[in-house]
């Protein structure tokens, strides 16, 4: 899918890393070469605000372990090129997308970037971790996302939120067969969830059950063997 153009963003917060911005541009220009990604203008601008705002509140509280400072390799293809590449395999036309465990807002957020016509429902349990997400929304200007302060499972007590996404996201969450019932509840019949994974494991847990089944795997970044498995939830009648 062509990565469209996203609306301006405001300018970042004042140079928290050890890069300057021309290194940055330089850094994830290069990352997204080597991914077969062509950025949209506006794209990169954009992505180094939500990066830099993120690298900025990781010094106060938790929300990576990845070296951020840096914008090394690794935290660069994590971070902003593994969810460019999944963004490639949304569906066509305007798509709903719920991401479970948004934690520091990636891949959440940099597929809403590359995206800006996706309407997005963050999920996140943790009160400081949810307020950097609401600010990374507001400074972004981040149109049709919302964050749910919330556990999952609480959220499905709400009918309105049954069968409404077309892509269910999640990283950094357990992938048990439990989890992944619970979470197709959210999805539309036809819908996917998008699992982002590892090197290491299966791509799916070996007991998972109808109306679930895997669909592809997709390679993210090869320098770290990363892959997004794809389920597709079943139609009615199938």
């Amino acid at each position: 899918m062509a990565m469209p153009v996203v609306s301006r963003a405001r300018r970042g917060p004042a140079r928290t890393s050890g890069v300057t911005t021309r290194e940055f541009q330089e850094r994830l220009l290069r990352r997204a070469r080597k991914a077969g990604l062509r950025l949209a203008p506006g794209l990169a601008e954009a992505l180094e605000a939500y990066y830099r705002l993120l690298d900025l509140w990781n010094r106060k509280i938790n929300l990576t372990a990845l070296a951020v400072a840096e914008a090394d390799d690794a935290a660069m293809d994590r971070l902003l090129i593994e969810p460019l590449v999944a963004a490639r395999h949304l569906p066509a036309g305007p798509v709903r997308v719920t991401d479970i465990g948004s934690g520091g807002g990636s891949p959440a957020i940099p597929m809403k970037l590359a995206t800006p016509g996706m309407a997005l429902r963050m999920v996140e349990a943790k009160t400081r971790k949810s307020a950097f997400l609401r600010e990374a929304v507001r400074h972004l200007q981040l149109a049709d996302t919302v964050v749910e302060t919330a556990r999952f499972e609480e959220l499905l007590s709400r009918p309105e939120l049954h069968e409404t996404s077309d892509v269910v996201t999640l990283r950094a969450v357990r992938v048990e067969v439990r989890v992944l019932l619970g979470l197709q509840a959210f999805l539309r019949p036809g819908g996917r969830v998008f699992l982002f994974r590892g090197p290491s494991g299966a791509d799916v847990p070996g007991a998972l059950t109808p109306p679930l089944a895997w669909e592809v795997t997709h390679t993210l970044a090869e320098s770290s063997s990363s892959r997004l498995v794809v389920l597709r939830k079943m139609p009615y009648g199938q």
